[in-house]
Parts: C-alpha cells; sequence; structure tokens
C-alpha cells in the first residue's frame, strides 16, 4: 500500500510544499545563478527513471560556458567556479527537482538517477534500480554519496528497493538533513574519484579478457 499508493502521494504534498515553502530561496537562488554564472539559469539533462522511461532532470547550473580559443568548452574543473561549489556543497543546485518529483518523474526517496548513457552496462540485478522512482537523496546518498565505489553504491540501490516502507523512507530524509547541514559525503568536479560508470565496467570487462 506504501510503495503503490502512500508513497507518491506523499512525494506530491511534500515537493507542493516544499516549492511554496521555499519559493523566497528559489527566487533568490535564481538571481544569483543568472548573474554570477549566465543564463540559462537551470541545466537540465535527460535521465532514465521509473522502468527506464527517460525524463529531464533539473538543476541549477554550477559551471559557466567558458570555452578556449577553438571555441570548445573548457574541462569542468576549470568552469566550476566558487559558487557553483557552494551550490553542490549545499545540495541547493538540486531544489528543482521539486518540480521533477511533483511532475512524477521522481520521487523524493529512491536510487539517484543516473546518466542514460550507463543504460547498457548495467546487469539485470542492477537494472532492478529502476524498479521505483528515482529519488532526491537514497541510501547511498546518505552511507557515502560520490565517494562510494559502483559496487556499494547499487548494493544499497537495490537493498532500497527490495525493503521499500514507510520507516526506511523517514530514516533516510533524517540522515540526509545531518549530511546537507554538515555538508558531507560530497564530492564534485576534480575532487570525484569514482570513475564514471561506463568507464569502470569497460575497464572490469578489459580485465577479464586479459586475465582469461
Amino acid at each position: 500500500m506504501y510503495k503503490n499508493f502512500i508513497k507518491r502521494c506523499m512525494d506530491f504534498l511534500l515537493s507542493l510544499c516544499g516549492i511554496i515553502v521555499l519559493s523566497p530561496i528559489l527566487l533568490v537562488l535564481v538571481v544569483l545563478v543568472r548573474v554570477k554564472l549566465g543564463s540559462p539559469v537551470l541545466f537540465h539533462q535527460e535521465r532514465p527513471g521509473r522502468h527506464e522511461k527517460i525524463f529531464k532532470l533539473y538543476k541549477f547550473r554550477s559551471m559557466t560556458d567558458e570555452r578556449d580559443a577553438q571555441g570548445n568548452l573548457l574541462p569542468d574543473e576549470e568552469r566550476l567556479t566558487k559558487f557553483g561549489k557552494l551550490l553542490r556543497s549545499t545540495s541547493l543546485d538540486e531544489l528543482p527537482e521539486l518540480f521533477n518529483i511533483l511532475k512524477g518523474d521522481m520521487s523524493l526517496i529512491g536510487p539517484r538517477p543516473l546518466l542514460v548513457r550507463y543504460l547498457p552496462y548495467y546487469t539485470d540485478e542492477e537494472r532492478r534500480r529502476h524498479d521505483v522512482r528515482p529519488g532526491l537523496t537514497g541510501l547511498a546518498q546518505v552511507n557515502g554519496r560520490n565517494a562510494l565505489g559502483w559496487e556499494d553504491r547499487f548494493r544499497y540501490d537495490l537493498y532500497y528497493v527490495d525493503h521499500l516502507n514507510f520507516l526506511l523512507d523517514a530514516r533516510i530524509i533524517v540522515m540526509t538533513a545531518g549530511k546537507v547541514l554538515k555538508r558531507s559525503g560530497t564530492l564534485s568536479g576534480a575532487d570525484q574519484t569514482v570513475a564514471d560508470f561506463d568507464v569502470y565496467r569497460k575497464e572490469q570487462r578489459e580485465k577479464r579478457e586479459k586475465y582469461f
């Protein structure tokens, strides 16, 4: 009952309340992002949702559009400003995802939506992370976030899929609040130590082929 009906109702009501209550902060952030980082204010990217249905995820942009002499975008770590790092470390860049939750693309709690290009590299077991709506936060995020290796991330994601209930969601919300206040478990840009999943999976295959 909670998984199939109550959870979605709670997502809708809580995201709507969140948008209303946080609207002054959202407006201030819109102005600051526009002044400090330029236009457009929002960054959007396609991500796989429940049952791998593709949707557009929205965030506040955290990087500039600086380019080199040839017109190519500079590396992420060079375009990520102090203000952008602040947005990421406080998770303020994630606030526009409340609209994704309101629409039904996402949930407050669930496995984080990853990149579309990762889809061909999942095992059948890992693919089960898409049996539920992706979340603004999740079990992996409160247990290490980007510092976790891929196997650990998927282990937490699948545990959540198999044990989804109200008490688990409530515990994750409380833990998320603590993480945000402490700004812990966040890695981005040049600080990211875990390889992209497609790169990681290709390296795994190459090692197996070399061994055998």
